[in-house]
């Protein structure tokens, strides 16, 4: 299947979410691995199942999935993250030793009735048998973290995708499979994603919600079976782009959302150094119809509720009101602490956890609406690219 993206609207950026990611990567080998100036995309079409692979000129990238399981009679939450940054400064350099593109990884699981959150992170350049991320298709790993999409025969790569993800970190084993059961959901203008002011400040981006979860978790020296659930469900976003955050953005804020009736909502603002909004947006899509694009103007998030982590001192809204276009909702963090320090590999402190949703009537009542992950950067420290 072909998109076609039309030449004449701005792209939107590499999700604020990862941009700082890549640039902090770039930082372990000096300023000189990044360009002194952004350029927009251009327009192209999107190909699958070539679009689901690695971009490698591109300056960064990932393919992220978050999720809920049951296993062992309780609910977890789960995160793993594999990043790829263009290295500018050592493309001509015709030694196999040198790192043109590196490879990053961040796992997380989060017990929900145990209130505790485990996780690790990788980091290695891409070739010699360490990390690669292919082109044809989704199949990145550093060493024996791996992540595979595979085609199902007789099946549109648009509309069914079959993911097999293991990463064995230090407490804990991810053993995973992922089934879609919708189509894929193109972010933005068909597949183009803005999050800044600017033209360069786009990606290529697409979401696959609502995938079937299987498999097992291993913790505490036993491997535990993923236990059939309608709750069971994870969610992929894959990004590629050529640019870096607006130097205002002092970090973002940003939710993934399953619902229980099959739809799916994305949510995302970027916040100004001094506070306010620099950009926003999202979209929703109910089984069966088409997505709702946000515009930049239509999503507002408030904070509801803090928590401060006793490991950075650092201070988390980890309750939101968010008010979109689809509806009004209000975002809980299941367990309070599910901050991650990867200053060891991509170089920040984040946020990132599993959440409930409700939905807001009317009345002001909230009820039950679905599950999903929020992501929140910039709080420790502000992003300085």
């Amino acid at each position: 299947m072909v998109y076609r993206l039309p030449p004449s609207n701005p792209l939107k950026p590499a999700g604020p979410r990862r941009q700082a990611l890549q640039t902090l990567a770039a930082l372990g080998l000096g300023w000189a691995g990044l360009p002194s100036a952004s350029l927009a995309l251009p327009p192209k079409a999107l190909r699958f199942p070539r679009d689901f692979g690695s971009h490698p000129d591109l300056q960064t990238e990932w393919w992220y999935i978050t999720g809920q399981l049951q296993a062992g009679a309780r609910p977890w939450g789960f995160q793993l993250t594999f990043f790829r940054s263009r290295v500018a400064g050592t493309q001509a350099l015709h030694s196999p030793l040198a790192a043109k593109q590196l490879i990053f990884a961040h796992a997380a699981l989060c017990d929900v009735q145990g209130q505790k959150l485990r996780h690790d992170q990788r980091m290695a350049r891409a070739g010699l048998g360490l990390a690669d991320a292919g082109e044809s298709d989704t199949d990145v790993y550093i060493q024996d973290w791996q992540l595979k999409r595979q085609a199902l025969a007789g099946r549109d790569a648009t509309q069914a995708s079959h993911y097999s993800a293991r990463l064995v970190a230090k407490e804990f084993t991810l053993a995973l499979e992922f089934d879609s059961t919708q189509p894929l959901l193109l972010q933005g203008l068909n597949g183009l994603s803005r999050k800044g002011p600017k033209e360069e400040q786009a990606s290529y981006y697409y979401s696959q919600p609502q995938l079937r979860v299987g498999g097992s978790i291993s913790i505490d020296g036993r491997q535990l079976a993923v236990e059939p659930s309608a709750h069971n469900r994870a969610w992929l976003d894959h990004e590629c782009s050529a640019a870096l955050l607006d130097r205002d953005a002092q970090g973002w804020d940003w939710i993934g959302m399953n619902l229980d009736d099959g739809s799916a909502l994305t949510a995302f603002h970027l916040r100004r150094h001094s506070g306010g909004a620099l950009w926003a947006g999202g979209s929703f899509r109910a089984p069966g119809q088409s997505a709702r694009i946000f515009g930049a103007d239509e999503v507002r998030f408030e904070p509801l509720r803090y928590w401060t982590s006793p490991h950075s001192q650092t201070r988390y809204p980890v309750a939101w009101r968010v008010q979109t276009p689809a509806g009004a909702f209000e975002v809980q963090a299941l367990v309070d602490d599910q901050e991650l320090d990867s200053r060891a590999s991509t170089g920040a402190i984040y946020w990132e956890g599993l959440c409930e949703l409700r939905r807001i009537g009317a009345d002001g009542r909230g009820s039950r609406a679905g599950n999903g992950y929020l992501e929140m950067t910039g709080y420790a420290d502000a992003l300085k690219l």
